[in-house]
Formats: C-alpha cells, sequence, structure tokens
C-alpha cells in the first residue's frame, strides 16, 4: 500500500469517527499518530505528536485566542451587547424592518470585540429577539436575521479563525484582521439591504417602530463609543504597528476590563464566570489546533497536499475555475463540520494549492471565513441555527432556517464579489506592508 493510499484512508477513518460524534480534537489526533505511525515509524509518531501537543500550549502566538475570549466574555457580561443594539435600534428601528437590521449592526459591533460567530449569535439572540416580539416581528425573518448577523463575529476583527488559520500557514494575523474589516462592512450591509427589501415587500415582517428624535440618536451614540474607542485602538495600533497582536489582545482585553468597571458592570461573580468561560473556550480550541497539526504531519508525509497541489494546477482549467471548486468543497463541507475544525482539516491541503495557482494567501483567507460563514446558518450543522433555536426555545430549529436562507444567498453574492474585486480584502493590508 502506497502512502497515498494510506493517506486516503486516515481521512476516510477521520470522516467515520466526526460521523460517530467523536470530539474532532480527538478524531484527528487519533487518525493523524495512528497514519503517521505507519507511514514512518511509531517512534517518530509519539515523538510528533508529543512536540505538536507541547508546541501549540506553548505557543507565544496562540496567546492572543484566550485573551481576545476574554475580552468577548467582559464585554458580554459588562452590558456592551446592549448598549450596542439600543443605539442601532434608535437609528435603525423607525425603517422597515429596522429592528433586524439594528441587529445585524449591533452584530457588527460586538463581533469587533468578541471573534466567534456563535458567541455574537448568542448575545444578541438574548438582546434582540425579545424586542422583535413587542413590535410584532415575524420570528423567522427575526431570528434568521440574528443567526446571520451572528456570523459576522468570525469575519469582522478579531476573528479566532484567521487566528488560527495565520498560525496553520505562518501568514501574519494583524494583515488578516485588517483584511477582514471591509468584507465585513460589505457582508453586514448587503444583510441590511436584504432585510430592507424583503420588509418593503412584505410590511407585515417587520414593521417599524415609533420615531426617534435627532437628540435621542445622537444621545444614543454613548452607548458606542466604548466600543469604538477599544475597535480603534486595538484594530489602529495594529495597523500603525504600534504593537503586536498579542500586545493588542491584551489592551483590549484590559481595555474592557476597564470599561465595565467604570459602568459598574462587573462584579467579582462576573469576572470569575467570565474567566472560567474563557478557559474553557481557550482549551477547546487550542486542542483542536494541537490535533489538526498532527492529523497535518500525517498528510504531509504521505504527500496528498503536494500531489493535490500539482494536480489541480495542471488542470486545463483557468486559476478561477479551480478557486470555484475549492470554494463549493467549502460551501457544502461547511454544511457538516464545524467552521473552525472545517479550516482546520482543510488549510494543509488547499494552502499548497492556492499558492501554486498565484493567489494571495491573505485573500483566501478572508475568501474561507466568508464561505465558512454560510455553514453556520446552513442545515444540517449550522451551529449559529442552533444556538439562537436554544436561546429562544420556542423557535424550532425549521423556522430559523427557512430565515437563514435569504442571508445564505447574500453570502454567496459577498463571496462573488470579493472573488471578483479581491483589492476589497487587499487594500488595507497593502497599506501594512
Amino acid at each position: 500500500m502506497t502512502d497515498v493510499q494510506i493517506g486516503l484512508l486516515g481521512c476516510a477513518a477521520l470522516l467515520i469517527l466526526l460521523a460517530s460524534s467523536m470530539p474532532v480534537a480527538l478524531s484527528m489526533a487519533v487518525v493523524g499518530a495512528i497514519g503517521y505511525a505507519i507511514v514512518v515509524t511509531p517512534q517518530a509518531a509519539m515523538s510528533m505528536a508529543t512536540m505538536d501537543l507541547y508546541g501549540t500550549f506553548s505557543n507565544y502566538s496562540l496567546t492572543v485566542i484566550p485573551l481576545f475570549v476574554l475580552m468577548g466574555q467582559i464585554a458580554f457580561h459588562g452590558g456592551i451587547s446592549r448598549r450596542l443594539f439600543n443605539t442601532a435600534y434608535t437609528w435603525l428601528g423607525p425603517l422597515p424592518g429596522g429592528l433586524a437590521m439594528a441587529t445585524v449592526a449591533a452584530c457588527m459591533g460586538f463581533g469587533a470585540i468578541c471573534g466567534s460567530g456563535p458567541a455574537t449569535a448568542a448575545t444578541m439572540a438574548a438582546v434582540a429577539l425579545p424586542e422583535m416580539r413587542r413590535y410584532n416581528y415575524d420570528m423567522e425573518l427575526g431570528s434568521g436575521a440574528v443567526a446571520a448577523g451572528g456570523s459576522l463575529g468570525m469575519l469582522i476583527p478579531p476573528s479566532v479563525v484567521f487566528i488560527v488559520y495565520a498560525i496553520m500557514t505562518e501568514q501574519s494575523i494583524g494583515e488578516l484582521f485588517i483584511a477582514g474589516v471591509l468584507p465585513g462592512i460589505l457582508i453586514g450591509g448587503l444583510f441590511c439591504l436584504t432585510i430592507y427589501v424583503s420588509c418593503k415587500r412584505r410590511p407585515h415582517l417587520g414593521p417599524p417602530s415609533p420615531p426617534f428624535t435627532w437628540a435621542q440618536r445622537f444621545k444614543s451614540l454613548i452607548g458606542v463609543s466604548e466600543t469604538l474607542i477599544l475597535f480603534l485602538l486595538v484594530m489602529g495600533g495594529m495597523f500603525l504597528g504600534f504593537f503586536t497582536p498579542t500586545e493588542a489582545a491584551a489592551i483590549g482585553a484590559a481595555g474592557t476590563i476597564v470599561v465595565a468597571l467604570v459602568q459598574r458592570q462587573l462584579s467579582w461573580k462576573i469576572f470569575v464566570r467570565s474567566l472560567i468561560e474563557t478557559l474553557r473556550t481557550s482549551c477547546m480550541i487550542m486542542i483542536i489546533v494541537a490535533g489538526a497539526l498532527i492529523f497535518g504531519h500525517f498528510l504531509a508525509v504521505t504527500r496528498i497536499p503536494s500531489n493535490l497541489a500539482e494536480f489541480l494546477a495542471g488542470l486545463p482549467l483557468p486559476p478561477f475555475m479551480i478557486m470555484a471548486l475549492i470554494i463549493l468543497f467549502y460551501l457544502v463541507g461547511g454544511c457538516f463540520i464545524d467552521a473552525l475544525a472545517l479550516v482546520l482539516l482543510t488549510t494543509a491541503i488547499f494552502y499548497p494549492v492556492i499558492l501554486k495557482l498565484g493567489y494571495d494567501p491573505i485573500w483566501f483567507g478572508v475568501i474561507i471565513v466568508v464561505v465558512t460563514q454560510m455553514g453556520v446558518i446552513s442545515p444540517p450543522v449550522g451551529v449559529n441555527v442552533y444556538v439562537v433555536s436554544g436561546i429562544e426555545r420556542d423557535i424550532p430549529l425549521q423556522t430559523v432556517f427557512k430565515g437563514a436562507l435569504p442571508f445564505l444567498a447574500t453570502l454567496i453574492l459577498a463571496a462573488a464579489i470579493l472573488v471578483a474585486f479581491p483589492k476589497i480584502c487587499l487594500f488595507l493590508p497593502e497599506l501594512m506592508r
């Protein structure tokens, strides 16, 4: 049996383990270690697995993950999310579908200090859906807007997926963060346009709220000032080269704690709860990263990624057609595998391909996140849909999935725009170089 055949059997075994609900990290680590032992030697496999586990948890670059997660936890418990929603509601509420658009806008703001799509969806579901009920919103539209808007937390920096992609491909975390800003604004705007058009055609879906005076609107901006300051401090500092991503994460976490203390929203109990949630989430992410590294090293010795890169690059197809096939793979895969796990599983395979085709790896990182955004609102594994339905248990899963379908179409349109106009992703990173 050749090394490539062993690699293909390993991929099949991994899919079987994932289908049997075995934890992603353990599945990748077990298959990777056993496969490496077969292709090389058991001693080499043990040494490789040990080094990958130790290297992951001692990697200085990965300290950005717990720091940004802590930033999001403190922001959630400190009431920042509610103030963001109230500000967006004051400005957008009187429009058709204004509450749903306000939810998307608040998701964009909260995503700028959170970094997690499911966490953003959970936060906004708890804040926005009761308000939508109060104004007789159609829950199909409302829950779909929350699930889709929550996915923006994956794209708008700081993003956990960007951090992991940067570690796996040795790209700049700062450049990836900056690259996600304009696409995030574009997709947020397209989401709001989708809501507006839907509610214009069928006004009963999202009736407007009572109008607000300009004085009330400008006064509400105080609610976003803290988020804006934190975002500009973290992203502006990295963009201007004042500090590294790890230092930016530390400053952002410290700044969020200061804001929560000034607002008198941070008790000792809330702080301890935030630390526990940060520890749980960070360990989950890092053990998945370690498992992916082990599996990636197994794939590397089988030469499957390099052979696939040579095969795809040699196809009598233009590069954009090959990229379309890769994007289609991510779209389908995202329907069955968690976004972070999908990125970790496939980066080692497709990264050499896009380099061979001459695409910019920073642009590819943004495209991966946009396509995996589709996965978090697509059946059957749309994690954001499950989160929203779990927060509001009287909303059936099928209702949320149905409500997310127009936003799924919007994300496909956004991906096409970003493929056609890569400068949207690369304009800001090129200013950093």
